[in-house]
């Protein structure tokens, strides 16, 4: 059967580069992924929108943007570039052996907490997989997204990334023993109202710390004039007396925090009360997962289950969510 004349015939490679520009909204970042020259780059995307009939980018000197067209095309093309690669690794027998570069973001005090201890076990497991760790914690486009995997604590906002909830991390309460020894033990979960508190931040939500103890549950508003979006900082300004913080709990085969936070000289609050855990969400911009980030995702979740913490959830395996 003869193709009609008014269908172009496009090759899939040039719709797989205008996806990728239009991801980054740069020819140069994009052209540095792909391994390809800007100028290639540039050429093959002006020859696509010449087949096309149709302007799919505004370029200026600065940036590129998505004409109404492109944003469009980049719309319906994008899941069927990441359908074509997944079946790509799959004919290539990359799903047993993963490899390539992974770009990854989160925040700055999960990696210290989880890489050093983390990546070196990964590597021996997947000897052909690169990292490249983002440690900004900004909102990130669904569109013009660059990262493979984007980890986040806590709740998130509504967007296009799909969602998957990793872990569970429970939290407890610590302070110095000198400044327990200049304000007091603390009894109960209202007695914090009177203590100085060290939060993330300084928004109402953050300021009511919620601590259960079987039946039993309590909500207090805390206060205290300092707030720090970064772990490792709470933990050092708790060391140093200013006040008491919330920090999670992780027993990793490696890593057991409790027992560095004893070792800084850091005392439990409230042993018998537990903290609300706070959610560990990966965010990606695909249900179907290339093998590279099922083999670290999957790595992950199993290394941060093994804690064994009795108020972790269970939560299901990413091959139970994510078909390839």
């Amino acid at each position: 059967m003869e193709r009609p004349a008014d269908l172009p015939n496009i090759p899939l490679n040039d719709i797989a580069l205008f996806v990728e520009v239009a991801r980054r909204k740069s020819f140069s970042r994009a052209g540095e992924a792909l391994g390809i020259p800007t100028s290639t780059l540039s050429r093959r995307i002006t020859e696509l929108e010449k087949t096309l009939g149709l302007k799919l980018l505004n370029r200026s000197t600065r940036r590129i943007e998505l004409t109404e067209a492109g944003d469009l095309y980049f719309q319906r093309c994008r899941y069927l570039i990441d359908e074509a690669r997944i079946a790509h690794e799959q004919i290539l027998g990359q799903l047993s052996q993963p490899q390539g570069r992974l770009h990854i973001s989160m925040p700055i005090s999960l990696g210290t907490l989880l890489l050093p201890d983390l990546l070196p076990a990964l590597q021996q497991a997947h000897p052909g997989l690169e990292f490249e760790f983002d440690m900004n914690i900004g909102l990130v486009d669904s569109i013009s997204n660059p990262y493979d995997l984007i980890l986040r604590m806590g709740p998130q906002p509504d967007s296009d990334l799909v969602l998957h909830h990793i872990h569970s991390m429970p939290h407890q309460l610590y302070a110095s023993a000198d400044y327990l020894a200049r304000h007091g033990y603390p009894r109960h979960p209202s007695d914090l109202s009177q203590h100085v508190c060290l939060r993330p931040d300084m928004s109402p939500e953050k300021a009511t710390w919620r601590l259960t103890r079987g039946d039993e549950q309590e909500r207090v508003t805390v206060h205290g004039p300092i707030a720090v979006n970064n772990i490792a900082m709470l933990l050092r300004l708790a060391e140093r007396g200013l006040g008491i913080t919330r920090l999670p709990v992780l027993q990793l085969p490696h890593l057991d925090l409790s027992q560095r936070l004893a070792a800084r000289h850091l005392v439990r609050i409230l042993p018998d009360w537990e903290m609300e855990a706070l959610p560990l969400y990966a965010l990606l911009p695909s249900r179907v997962l290339p093998a590279k980030t099922k083999a670290f995702l999957t790595f992950l979740q199993q290394a941060l289950s093994k804690d064994g913490h009795p108020g972790t959830e269970r939560t299901r395996s990413v091959s139970d969510i994510f078909f390839l």
